[in-house]
């Protein structure tokens, strides 16, 4: 089975496209660099032939409101019309946990129009929700830095995942069929998002202070407390993360 991983250098790209060729897949990875870019089309339809299963996990160069909708947007028309057109028989996306509880962030309003061009298109489909990613902890704590401390939303809670679970989870889609709607995952554990942020930092002996502000922003948006968790019906990674941390810590 002919495999194309859409975003196949990035992060979870290049560990699914492994991941996959572990498995016996012969797997395509396709990003800009490789020659096909979903923005302008080319290589699209070279890379499709073939194809019975696409996994996009592409993300936009820029989190600005504007540039990231006229990505997900354009880059989902031209994949689905170029799969459409090759005759794929699953398309798989990854998307974000609770991306339709947080109109207020241009960024979650793009993967939500992601996700109705994905359910319009006609291509079956699995949409996998996941949580954050233990890998971005420091890069969510930017999102509220001044340089010195860093404002989390209070009493918001957080349940990030490590990105190999997704991988695994994304991977066992691929060689399944097609659900014609949405699977969530998440982590094991749930932390409140200055116990989360706190526990990042110190891992990389990063000394700012971690404040819970009620009106701290989280990408362009306020949370409530489950705003970012996922169902009962979610998948749950393996992987706890004060493990990760002292994993990561042991190898720098």
């Amino acid at each position: 089975m002919k495999i194309v991983v859409i975003g196949g250098t990035g992060l979870i790209g290049s560990k699914l496209v492994a991941l996959l060729r572990q498995r016996g897949q012969e797997v395509l990875a396709a990003s800009p660099d490789k020659g096909v870019n979903t923005v302008t089309g080319e290589g699209l339809s070279e890379a499709l032939a073939g194809a019975q299963v696409v996994v996009d996990v592409a993300n936009s160069p820029s989190f600005a409101d504007v540039a990231v909708m006229d990505f997900f947007r354009t880059s989902g028309r031209n994949l689905l019309a170029a799969e459409a057109m090759a005759g794929v028989q699953h398309h798989i996306a990854l998307s974000i946990v609770g991306a339709d509880r947080l109109p207020d962030s241009g960024y979650m309003r793009a993967k939500v129009t992601q996700e109705g061009l994905i359910k319009a298109s006609g291509v079956p489909y699995t949409i996998l929700r996941s949580t954050q990613f233990f890998e971005f902890g420091t890069r969510i704590a930017e999102e509220g830095s001044d340089g010195r401390t860093v404002h989390v939303p209070a009493d918001a809670f957080i349940q990030p995942i490590l990105s190999d679970d997704v991988v695994s989870v994304l991977a066992d889609i691929a060689l399944g069929s097609p659900v014609n709607g949405t699977v969530e995952v998440g982590g094991p554990e749930r932390f409140r998002f200055d116990e989360f942020t706190t526990r990042a930092l110190s891992a990389k002996d990063d000394k700012r202070q971690v404040v819970a502000d009620i009106h701290a922003r989280y990408f362009g948006t306020e949370l409530r407390q489950e705003s970012l968790i996922p169902g009962a019906k979610a998948r749950v990674g393996q992987v706890r993360f004060d493990a990760w941390l002292r994993r990561s810590s042991a190898s720098r």
